[in-house]
């Protein structure tokens, strides 16, 4: 009788000790819980997903920031308005990221052991680009402004798909640091084979007289002149097979009001395109253009003012902004042997409206 009751005792002592190692555990969750959302809110609150000086950012902070970048955004969602102060505009200081590359596509080496050089390739649509080649089988030359974070992002994002990245801070508006990138990307990738024309720039204005010389000089020699430098560079060294392929815009056909200069360019990029088409046929070398519609990128919330967010991304059919995720496979496409017979094209990714390319 005496054991049994020291059994009960045993057993009655363990139970308690039980319950209160997991009320315990449910009260450290509970608070982990509320530490994660009360951290999370902070963070969206400072409107930064990873709020640190750029200047001052680590290596560690860099890695951390491109593993939450993988995530991107799942579904369709409203762009919430939010602004920058600094064109083309960051990735790294966005509030809403733009989702680059979907979890669901897959690569099929469609350029395997190509090289290709991407301008503008640090971020937006010059990001998913870099990536969707690089899950493709490519190597990736990034030509970027100055946005080193996004920069050093975009290029663990190619290595990460097994593929080598070499970036260089340069302006395209500068004849001579375009020769000088496509110079680098031969000699430190060996060859190059695809020329990505994507670093664009745009300034919202209300009326044309608003716009200011400076401004419209700059929009021209970066969305028109800059792929005239890459071009003539680039040529000297693309294969027969090679490939050229210029970001024009839906602003290109339909027009923009406030974005009248931009507008302009985009429409010479199409003329550009074709032209150059004709005149390179005889090589081998293929130029086509992609002109995407409202696509989420860092230069929204570093043009737009917030009450226009709304508007421009509602404009279309389909009622929303694309992602650069839904931009990235036209380039593929038009790189690839999948594309073999066009030149002079014009891809239209933008929800829905319908132009005459």
């Amino acid at each position: 009788m005496e054991k049994l009751k020291e059994t009960a005792a045993a057993v009655k002592h363990g139970v308690q000790e039980t319950v209160a190692t997991v009320k315990h555990g449910v009260q450290e969750a509970s608070t982990t819980v509320k530490h994660g959302v009360k951290e999370t809110a902070a963070t969206v609150q400072g409107g930064v997903t990873f709020a640190k000086d750029k200047a001052m950012a680590t290596a560690a902070d860099v890695a951390e920031r491109a593993g939450h970048a993988v995530e991107g955004i799942k579904g369709h969602i409203p762009i919430m308005p939010e602004g920058q102060t600094h064109q083309p505009g960051s990735e790294a200081e966005m509030w809403t990221k733009p989702e680059f590359i979907r979890e669901s596509y897959v690569g099929a080496d469609k350029l395997f052991g190509r090289v290709a050089l991407i301008t503008g390739g640090d971020s937006g649509i010059g990001r998913s680009v870099a990536v969707h080649f690089a899950r493709e089988g490519a190597d990736v030359f990034i030509m970027y402004l100055d946005e080193h974070e996004d920069a050093l992002v975009t290029k663990q994002l190619v290595e990460a798909e097994g593929r080598r990245c070499v970036t260089m801070a340069a302006n395209v508006r500068d004849h001579k640091s375009c020769c000088e990138a496509v110079e680098r990307c031969v000699s430190e990738l060996g060859k190059l084979d695809i020329l990505v024309n994507n670093a664009g720039i745009q300034y919202y204005r209300s009326s044309i007289t608003d716009i200011k010389d400076e401004d419209l000089e700059a929009t021209f020699e970066t969305n028109i002149l800059g792929l005239f430098y890459m071009a003539m560079a680039a040529v000297k060294h693309l294969p027969e097979g090679g490939s050229i392929i210029n970001t024009s815009s839906l602003a290109a056909y339909e027009g923009a009001p406030h974005l009248l200069d931009y507008s302009a360019t985009k429409g010479a990029v199409v003329s550009f395109t074709r032209g150059l088409s004709e005149q390179l046929a005889s090589k081998g070398i293929r130029v086509n253009a992609v002109a995407p519609g409202p696509i989420w990128t860092p230069l929204i919330p570093a043009t737009f003012p917030r009450t226009a967010m709304v508007p421009w991304q509602m404009h279309v059919p389909m009622q929303r902004a694309g992602q650069p995720s839904e931009v990235g496979p036209c380039y593929v496409f038009l790189a690839s042997a999948g594309g073999s017979y066009f030149s002079g094209q014009v891809l239209h990714p933008n929800g829905g409206m319908p132009v005459n390319s």
